[in-house]
């Protein structure tokens, strides 16, 4: 039995869906993340499953009880928003324990149980400080002590790193991980970063315009893309216009430029259509590597050369489509001057054919 399902969840404004009939299934201890561009409704779900805000149609079940319409207070969830919401006139202990106290537990229940979640997030001794005396990463931690303190079946987070400087992120996302893994609580993440998406998750859905364009792990999520969105949306990818010759059993071939190209088929290619190639930077083969691959060449004409440190990340011209193309930056590897022509090319599970539409 799942512990979070969703079935045609929706949620209307006047005219606008802003949750469009989501139908989901959470595992237990699973930790999955809501992907997507502001305004996508990955928070109004969240909201939804929280209890803060009634869906217009459709169920939520957790633990296979049916909470559509219970209060918040009774479904057993934990949240923590962006902004943390730490009480500025307590403590750090007092903060941490004041649900307890608002369940109305004894004294020395609350203290064990705040000693306990302080060591849980790494805070012990931090018990007399105020807010004004704690870092961001450090108020994310007592947000989160608060929420756990109470032992809820289910953890939502609410785009809890976006307030905090890059290295900040950085370094509580992992912690973050790590303490969901090591609790083994049902975890619903809501972020519009990628790079928290793939890092984090078990599993990620990918929403835009009110629903869930693809669900999977990070790796299908990230070399399997479902459609244009999730393939530009998820990293970065060349979009070639093609047109699909043969399409069989989830492999594809396409006329690319003249060059017949093996690929992988996204669901919807059909066989004589305009479809569009989508191949990583990273995956673009140049020069002897691609003709060592054994993989079709063509001739690509490179327009600019950006130094990134330990990439290099050249831009070619391809027929008249740019083809953009990163490689290692390692003295043994060729290098290239502006203007030159290259042989490129690449492996077929690494290029993905998808509908143009």
């Amino acid at each position: 039995m799942s512990d979070i399902r969703l079935e045609n969840l929706t949620r209307t404004y006047g005219e606008a869906r802003a949750v469009d009939s989501i139908s989901l299934q959470i595992e237990e201890g699973e930790f999955y993340s809501l992907l997507g561009p502001s305004g996508c409704g990955k928070s109004t779900t969240l909201r939804m499953v929280a209890g803060f805000v009634r869906p217009s149609a459709g169920r939520i079940l957790l633990g296979g009880q049916d909470v559509t319409m219970m209060p918040p207070e009774h479904r057993d969830i934990g949240i923590v928003f962006q902004n943390y919401a730490i009480f500025p006139h307590m403590n750090v202990a007092d903060n941490i324990a004041f649900g307890l106290k608002l369940r109305r537990q004894s004294r020395s229940e609350i203290e064990r149980a705040v000693s306990n979640a302080l060591d849980q997030v790494g805070l012990a001794g931090f018990e007399d400080r105020f807010q004004r005396n704690l870092s961001g990463g450090q108020q994310q931690r007592v947000a989160l002590a608060r929420v756990l303190v109470t032992r809820p079946r289910i953890l939502l987070l609410d785009e809890p790193l976006s307030a905090l400087d890059k290295a900040l992120r950085e370094e509580m996302k992992f912690w973050i991980k790590s303490l969901q893994q090591r609790l083994g609580i049902t975890t619903i993440y809501v972020t519009h970063d990628q790079d928290e998406a793939l890092t984090m998750s078990d599993r990620i859905g990918v929403m835009r315009a009110g629903r869930i364009e693809q669900s999977g792990t990070p790796a299908e999520i990230y070399e399997e893309p479902a459609t244009v969105f999730v393939t530009s949306f998820i990293g970065q990818s060349n979009l070639l216009a093609a047109t699909c010759l043969d399409v069989s059993g989830g492999h594809a071939s396409a006329d690319l430029a003249g060059t017949a190209l093996k690929a992988e088929a996204a669901q919807g290619v059909a066989r004589g259509a305009s479809a569009l190639l989508a191949v990583r930077p990273e995956n673009v083969l140049m020069g002897a590597e691609a003709e060592a691959a054994g993989v079709p060449l063509m001739d690509a004409k490179i327009t600019g050369e950006t130094y990134q440190g330990a990439m290099l990340r050249y831009r070619l011209d391809l027929g008249g489509q740019e083809v953009v193309a990163e490689r290692q930056n390692q003295v043994h590897l060729e290098r290239w001057n502006i203007g030159a022509t290259v042989k490129i090319g690449w492996t077929p599970r690494r290029a993905r054919l998808l509908p143009a539409g």
